[in-house]
């Protein structure tokens, strides 16, 4: 299975400028089986006033979704990206995955990080993996990376990839991701963006080196931290379903739930 990334520096508020920087950074891959964007892609990420937010929501049919079908149906990929979801009168940091048919699922962001909290509702949908050409695949949002028990849950759940859009600021998820794929035996795609947002009196500088990372935890794929960037790169799932770490050891079957949670 042929999956990728896509890394790029994301202009505010100007949805089709940023469809079209995508849309052209895409031009040379027509070989792809997945393909994830960042985390609020097409919007940007510092917004300033909840009428803002509002502005720049859609639905799940919206504008994102239409163009992420274009994109499919161009390379014959799957793409998961993030936007900001209008759902029942709430807002969401929510990503789509999509396929050149339709949007196959939707998962919105559990952990907001920052002044996510002032714009953002906390996700209500349940943790899910679905089927992409025979391999089965989970996703999480930027922050969810902090909390173990996301990768851990959607392990059990039988995903062999975690789709991760992200606008990281913070220099720890990188390495802590070889942890995470690891210690779940699958494997990652985490898709950055790069540059400095400044509005009002917030700025974030964003830390781009978007990777992919093996279930050994190696990291196959690796972008500049400064420019933007495409990748694709082989990988067998199927290795995934494996969860032994060695003759003795299995990640899922050694776990011992019943000392976990009876503490709490």
């Amino acid at each position: 299975m042929k999956v990728g990334y896509i890394q790029l520096k994301t202009h505010f508020g100007e949805k089709q400028k940023n469809f079209n920087k995508v849309a052209d950074l895409l031009k040379d891959v027509d070989d792809a089986d997945i393909v994830v964007l960042p985390e609020l892609f097409a919007t940007g990420y510092t917004f300033k006033s909840i009428e803002e937010v509002q502005s720049l929501s859609e639905s799940k049919d919206g504008e994102t979704s239409k163009f992420l079908q274009k994109m499919a149906k161009r390379t014959n990929a799957v793409f998961i990206g993030g936007f900001v979801e209008k759902f029942e009168n709430k807002l969401f940091n929510s990503a789509m995955m999509v396929s050149k048919e339709e949007v196959i699922d939707i998962y919105r962001k559990l952990h907001l990080f920052n002044k996510e909290k002032k714009w953002f509702s906390p996700g209500n949908t349940k943790l899910t993996v679905n089927n992409i050409k025979g391999t089965k695949v989970g996703m999480m949002i930027c922050f969810d990376w902090t909390f173990p028990e996301v990768t851990r849950t959607l392990s059990l759940l039988g995903a062999e990839i975690i789709a991760h859009p992200a606008n990281l600021v913070l220099p720890y998820c990188q390495n802590a991701m070889k942890t995470r794929c690891f210690c779940n035996r699958l494997y990652a795609i985490t898709a950055n963006r790069i540059g400095v947002e400044q509005r009002g009196e917030d700025s974030f500088e964003f830390t781009g080196r978007s990777q992919i990372t093996s279930y050994s935890g190696e990291i196959l794929s690796s972008a500049p931290s400064d420019a933007e960037f495409v990748d694709i790169v082989e990988i067998f799932p199927k290795k995934t379903r494996n969860k032994n770490i060695n003759q003795f050891n299995n990640v899922h079957e050694d776990r011992r739930e019943k000392f976990y949670w009876n503490n709490l």
